[in-house]
């Protein structure tokens, strides 16, 4: 894998100057043998080149969402009502969103992108760099609770007081959605959604170390 990025031109400090752009090289898991990389700075370097295009792919299906959700409130601004299609296609992402009902206002403070910084540093903390069980047998890179006993996985040190497991994907990526999703609709995180709408406002950038404090 190392060889294949090498290959690509896929470099994190050209990545960060803009000298490239990131590779479109989505793996369906981490590589099984990760666990065994002593240098740290290499290990570290391979789980960041895997998790950002799929990180970036994320947020550009929820991007995709949020440039409708723009264009449909444009039109509605101008006064004019939006199409059926519209219509039924907001029906279906407000169930989406965990909304029974809601202004295209509400569903923007929803709809948006999750910092690549903060799902980065988040994925490394909670899969010990790639290399705890729950990433390696689940591609659960985030650690996401459920208590369904379908696609997860049972915590071995979990508390005897304790039901939950650790939900279980098919690919990384789904993880990642799966997290992204998370944030923008879990009421834990209703602080988060809100400050991210307030940078928004202001035309600043999204701020991951801020946003992480939520």
């Amino acid at each position: 894998l190392s060889k294949t990025f090498q290959k690509l031109g896929y470099d994190l400090d050209r990545v960060r100057s803009g000298e490239t752009a990131v590779p479109r090289l989505f793996l369906v898991r981490l590589p099984g043998d990760i666990v065994n990389i002593r240098e740290v700075a290499v290990r570290k370097s391979l789980f960041f080149k895997t998790m950002l295009p799929l990180v970036l792919q994320a947020n550009e299906e929820i991007l995709q969402d949020r440039r409708r959700l723009w264009f449909i409130q444009y039109q509605t601004n101008l006064g004019k009502k939006p199409e059926p299609e519209d219509r039924l296609w907001l029906i279906g992402l407000m169930e989406r969103y965990g909304l029974k009902k809601a202004s295209i206002s509400t569903l923007l403070e929803r709809v948006d992108v999750i910092p690549p910084s903060m799902a980065l540093a988040q994925a490394a903390k909670e899969s010990g760099w790639g290399t705890s069980r729950f990433v390696r047998e689940g591609n659960a890179a985030f650690g996401q609770w459920t208590y369904s006993e379908n696609d997860s996985l049972l915590p071995s040190r979990r508390d005897q007081d304790k039901q939950h497991r650790i939900r279980a994907f098919s690919n990384l990526l789904d993880s990642v959605r799966a997290y992204a999703h998370n944030l923008n609709t879990h009421r834990a995180y209703k602080k988060l959604r809100r400050d991210r709408k307030a940078l928004r406002q202001k035309g600043e950038p999204l701020n991951g170390l801020l946003l992480v404090e939520n």
